[in-house]
């Protein structure tokens, strides 16, 4: 008789006890800080040499206060998610979303009609194209809490080509993922990386392009294989029974869907477009920054004039694919907003959140009707809500235990002595260990490189080579660490049980971490640009 597989709940509980304990064991410790202007954005820092032991703060019922700590640190990803929940209840209870599923498999039905990509494979020519894209804004812009919102999008399609939840994770947080470990002109670590190890910002640029390349060929590649396997036999999946709630979800008649268009619908046209064209008086140009360049373009006012032509026709032949159309331009805006005007979560969570109401209007309901699904929607994601929370305290006992500085000089300081291979290799390694107790590259990359870079300094080994270690061992381990509040988010809206999905990425990870490792030696066996 097998043990019973603990909940998700109960193995972060569990690292929680254990972090308490290490700090009775491991001595305390801490680094004098600073702050420092990088790329424009202060930054706090360490002062290289300064780590001191101090008397360390043994954690005993803080255990137990883990959860109340989490909320409070991940508040803003927490109320993102509640948010999203709601909003997209409202959404699929207009069977928007099931309309365009149908609508999109029996286009790709026809497209089966091609004889080379029937040869090929049409979904997977979605599942490229799609990864591709998300690999792309994790590797511009750093998308990592935005792919919450794409989980709810994304799954139930995955489900309806006749995949699992897994793959759909993997279109999507997978996908960003891979482009946040080959990360090209991602500001927020690249960027913050090189500017405190003293690099011309987003220099080195086209062995990244090449990384990039190289990682997202393996990871799509491991995807697609996994894919095919549980396309030819569903029970394969490791999470089959659990993708249960969306197929009972999802299983809706096509026939059973009345195409309308309410007077409703075309009011919050209307009022869209009047707002949309305010904004584009208000904003006629926005800068849209990838990496260190910018464009100065018209936006906000092609992508209003865009919104009014496809809402119109749209219109014409349903709410329904009105609604798509709202989801459409919530996805474009969002892309705007995060690339022109630096939007964070609260900002995309409220676009999220007028995307469900408008829909409501749109559709017909009342307020009261509106408040209904979204408490729905709300209390239905409320379960990955508490476990960020929970995730969450595991970085507040090790923090105020004092261990952490105590780990990273530890770590630090054990490359004395090594090669410049072994240098970066160790360092390599560190990296990923400190990115399962830290998991926000920002600030791993203002904790960690104003120790790696002048340490690389000793060793005549590169700063550029110590910010790609430091740019994969910050990339792969987001998928897995489970003090990663993002990653716990998309598991708990996704329905995927912590231990499945470590069971699943585990070998996935160790062929990535090995690739990282191989793409590092030529950051100091080569002479390569910019390095």
């Amino acid at each position: 008789m097998f043990k019973k597989i603990p909940h998700t709940y109960v193995i972060i509980f569990s690292i929680i006890i254990l972090a308490a304990v290490m700090t009775w064991f491991i001595p305390g410790g801490e680094y004098h800080r600073h702050s420092q202007l990088v790329n424009g954005v202060e930054r706090t820092v360490i002062d290289k040499g300064s780590f001191h032991f101090v008397d360390n703060q043994p954690q005993t019922w803080q255990v137990f206060a883990a959860l109340f700590s989490g909320f409070e640190r991940q508040a803003g990803i927490i109320v993102f998610i509640l948010m999203i929940g709601g909003a997209f209840w409202i959404v699929n209870s207009s069977k928007a979303i099931d309309i365009g599923i149908f609508s999109f498999l029996r286009y790709t039905e026809n497209l089966e009609h091609n004889s080379f990509l029937k040869k090929v494979g049409v979904n997977n020519i979605v599942i490229v194209l799609i990864m591709v894209m998300f690999s792309i804004f994790g590797a511009v812009f750093g998308m990592s809490e935005e792919t919450i919102a794409f989980i709810i999008i994304l799954v139930p399609l995955a489900i309806s080509m006749g995949y699992d939840s897994i793959v759909g994770v993997s279109m999507v947080f997978v996908a960003a993922g891979l482009g946040f470990a080959g990360a090209v002109l991602n500001p927020f670590t690249i960027g913050i990386a090189q500017g405190i190890a003293d690099l011309p910002l987003f220099s080195g640029f086209g062995y990244r392009l090449f990384s990039w390349f190289v990682i997202n060929l393996v990871g799509i590649s491991w995807v697609l294989r996994y894919a095919r396997k549980v396309k030819k036999n569903p029970a394969a999946s490791p999470v089959y029974h659990e993708d249960d709630y969306w197929r009972e979800k999802g299983a809706v008649d096509e026939e059973s869907i009345q195409l309308n268009t309410p007077k409703t619908a075309w009011m919050v046209f209307g009022f869209i477009s009047i707002g949309l064209l305010v904004f584009s008086w208000w904003y006629p140009m926005t800068a849209m920054k990838i990496g260190n360049s910018s464009s100065v373009l018209p936006m906000v006012p092609v992508a209003t004039g865009l919104f009014v032509i496809f809402g119109f026709f749209s219109l014409r032949k349903s709410v329904h694919f009105f609604i798509l159309t709202l989801l459409m331009f919530t996805v474009l805006f969002l892309i705007i907003g995060v690339m022109g005007y630096a939007w964070y979560i609260m900002k995309i969570a409220s676009l999220f959140f007028a995307l469900g109401i408008f829909s409501g209007i749109a559709v017909g309901y009342d307020g009261n009707r509106i408040t209904k699904e979204f408490l729905a929607g709300a209390s239905d994601i409320l379960s990955a809500a508490l476990v960020v929370g929970l995730a969450g305290g595991i970085l507040v006992v090790l923090e105020d235990g004092k261990i952490i500085d105590t780990i990273l000089h530890g770590v630090s300081t054990s490359m004395a002595g090594m090669g410049k291979l072994g240098t970066v290799s160790v360092m390599y390694v560190i990296q990923n260990i400190i990115n399962i107790i830290i998991p926000s590259g920002s600030a791993k990359a203002a904790l960690t490189m104003p120790v790696m870079a002048p340490f690389s300094d000793l060793v005549n080994l590169s700063r550029q080579a110590t910010v790609m270690a430091f740019q994969f061992g910050d990339g792969f381990t987001n998928m897995i660490t489970p003090t990663s509040g993002v990653l716990i988010g998309v598991l708990g809206v996704a329905k995927i049980p912590y231990d499945k999905w470590v069971k699943w990425v585990a070998p996935f990870m160790l062929v990535l971490i090995v690739l990282g490792w191989l793409l590092l030696i030529p950051t100091v066996t080569m002479q390569l640009d910019g390095f």
